[in-house]
C-alpha cells in the first residue's frame, strides 16, 4: 500500500537528501496528526505539488509539526503530452465533480469555461472565490490520489478566449454527440503524425448541461479544434471529461505498466 501524502510548498524539498530531516508545519501537519493520527515510526510521503516526492519515516508528531526522516527523494517528470480539461461551468457543482474526478484520473491542468449555455456565471468577487474553490478541489483530489503534481487551474475564459487558447494547443478536441470520428481515432491519428519535440498539450473540451452551441463549435473549429465522439450515449457534463481522460490516458500509454 502506498504511503499517505501531505503537501508542502513548492521548492521546499529541493535540498532534501536521505537521512535528512524535514518538519511539516501548518494545516497539513495538523491533518496528519489529528485526523490521520500518524505516529513515530510510520511511513509517509511529503510532496511539493510540483513533482518532488520525499518518502520518509515519522520521527515525532504533534499538532504544531510533523518531523520526518527522509529515506528517498524522487522527482517525477511531467508527461510529454499533457491533458488539459476545458470544463464548462455547470450548475449543481457538476463542474467541481468533473475536475475532482479528472484530477484523480491524472489530468494535468484545468480551464474553467464560461460557455454560452452555462447557467452558472463567474463575475466580480464570485469569480475569484470560485477559482480558489476549484484550485482547492483539485488539490484535495491530488492528495487523495497521492499525486506528486497538483493540476493547475488556469484563468477562466469565455468562448473567444477559449478559441485563442485552442488555436495555440497542439490538439483541441470538442467532445460532441454529433461528431463522426470516435475520440480514440482522433487521438491515434494525431499521435501518428505528431513529430513535435518537447511538451505538448491536448485540450479536452466539455460543454455545459445544455450542450455546446453550433456557433461555439464553428468558432472553435475555425481555430483548429476538431470534434470527437466519446460514446453512443449522452454523458453528463460531470462525466464526459473524466471518461475522456481515461480513454486518452490509455491511448497515450500513460497507464502502461512500467518497464521491468
Amino acid at each position: 500500500m502506498s504511503n499517505p501524502v501531505f503537501f508542502t510548498a513548492s521548492g521546499s524539498l529541493d535540498q532534501m537528501a536521505p537521512e535528512g530531516r524535514f518538519v511539516l508545519e501548518g494545516p497539513e501537519a495538523r491533518h496528519a496528526v489529528t485526523v490521520k493520527r500518524l505516529a513515530p515510526g510510520e511511513p509517509v510521503d511529503i510532496v511539493d505539488g510540483a513533482g518532488t516526492r520525499m518518502s520518509g519515516k515519522v520521527l515525532a508528531a504533534s499538532p504544531s509539526g510533523l518531523e520526518v526522516e527522509c529515506t528517498a527523494v524522487v522527482v517525477e517528470e511531467r508527461p510529454g503530452v499533457r491533458l488539459v480539461l476545458v470544463q464548462a461551468l455547470a450548475k449543481g457543482d457538476r463542474d467541481e465533480l468533473a475536475i475532482e474526478t479528472a484530477t484523480e484520473l491524472g489530468i494535468d491542468a484545468v480551464i474553467p469555461w464560461q460557455s454560452e449555455r452555462s447557467i452558472v456565471r463567474w463575475k466580480g468577487d464570485r469569480a475569484a472565490k470560485a477559482h480558489a474553490k476549484w484550485q482547492s478541489v483539485v488539490t484535495a483530489a491530488a492528495k487523495q490520489a497521492r499525486r506528486a503534481w497538483i493540476p493547475e487551474v488556469r484563468a477562466a475564459v469565455d468562448t473567444a478566449g477559449l478559441a485563442a487558447a485552442a488555436g495555440a494547443a497542439d490538439l483541441a478536441v470538442i467532445l460532441h454527440e454529433d461528431a463522426v470520428r470516435p475520440l480514440r481515432v482522433v487521438l491515434e491519428s494525431w499521435l501518428s503524425t505528431d513529430a513535435a519535440e518537447g511538451p505538448r498539450e491536448i485540450f479536452l473540451i466539455v460543454g455545459p448541461e445544455g450542450g455546446i452551441s453550433q456557433r461555439e463549435v464553428t468558432k472553435l473549429c475555425g481555430q483548429g479544434a476538431v470534434t470527437a465522439l466519446l460514446g453512443h450515449h449522452v454523458l453528463r457534463s460531470s462525466t464526459a471529461g473524466p471518461a475522456a481522460v481515461v480513454l486518452a490516458s490509455d491511448v497515450l500509454g500513460r497507464w502502461a505498466a512500467p518497464a521491468a
